[in-house]
């Protein structure tokens, strides 16, 4: 369960960073609204977390998909950046974090 904590708490600073606190409270608002997904739930309901940022950010979602998984790959210290672009490359976003999840 603290892995889990960790990857949502990420994920919420990735957020933050990028969008401010009002623009990922609204990103927030959607995923619960529309895919009943808390924000503290993230990391058990990847996939759909992963839909729900794709359908409220359209193409931009990619961006930070990528920001997220850098942030847990330093955060872990799992991975070299060349290992990651290759599996960025091979898999999906969801794909990438479960692999991840698993190395942790």
């Amino acid at each position: 369960m603290e892995k889990e904590d960790k990857i949502s708490k990420i994920v919420d600073k990735v957020l933050k960073q990028v969008f401010g606190e009002e623009a990922t409270s609204l990103i927030y608002k959607h995923l619960e609204k529309n895919h009943g997904v808390k924000p503290n739930e993230i990391s058990e309901k990847i996939e759909v977390f992963a839909k729900g940022l794709e359908e409220f950010l359209s193409t931009g979602a990619y961006i930070i998909e990528k920001k997220i998984l850098e942030d847990i790959c330093s955060t872990y210290g799992l991975l070299r950046r060349l290992e990651l672009e290759r599996m960025q490359e091979e898999c999906d976003f969801v794909s990438q974090l479960k692999s991840l999840k698993q190395r942790a």
